[in-house]
């Protein structure tokens, strides 16, 4: 097998986009849609900037190291696209029988007579994370942190479980259905 001696991942930073990386691994993008922050720590793996964009650098990785830097490429591939267009995650509400009804209250996305259920059943909407019913079974999840949008998404599909039942003749829910 051959050894690497170095790993480079090199983000490109789009025109109206800004990057700032701080002394201490903090990487700052700033778009038009917003501004995001992520601390970048490790012992092996360096953040540079570069002319235009942000270097990912392992000198003599491991597998870890390697993985590591992959991972941080991700990251950072994924705050330049949040902040430039966002992500949107897309769900849709079934059912056979009890019509269920979906509402946003703040913070938390309520979903009532699940199942004919008395008590309405709730989960939580992180904050950056806008959330919109349409159609009254279409839900929209919207944002510009990938990782908030994603789990916000999956509260709200995880709120409607089916406990004690069979899943593939109580198909009831709340399902993704398309990620942008």
């Amino acid at each position: 097998m051959v050894k690497l001696d170095r790993i480079e991942h090199f983000v490109t930073i789009p025109e109206d986009v800004t990057a700032t990386l701080s002394e201490d691994g903090v990487v700052t993008i700033t778009g038009p849609k917003g501004a995001l922050t992520r601390q970048f720590i490790s012992t092996s793996s360096k953040v540079f900037e570069e002319n235009n964009g942000l270097m990912v650098r392992v000198d003599m990785p491991r597998r870890k190291q390697r993985a590591l830097a992959g991972t941080w490429n991700a990251h950072l591939n994924n705050m330049v696209k949040g902040v430039t267009t966002g992500f949107t995650y897309k769900l849709k509400a079934l059912y056979s029988h009890f019509p269920m009804t979906m509402a946003v209250k703040g913070n938390t996305f309520v979903v009532n007579n699940y199942f004919g259920e008395r008590v309405p059943r709730t989960s939580d909407i992180l904050s950056g994370v806008d959330v919109k019913i349409s159609n009254k079974v279409e839900v929209t999840v919207s944002g510009i942190d990938k990782e908030l949008v994603g789990q916000t998404a999956a509260n709200i599909e995880r709120s409607t479980t089916i406990k004690n039942r069979d899943r593939r003749v109580f198909q009831d829910g709340i399902y993704l259905i398309h990620k942008e």
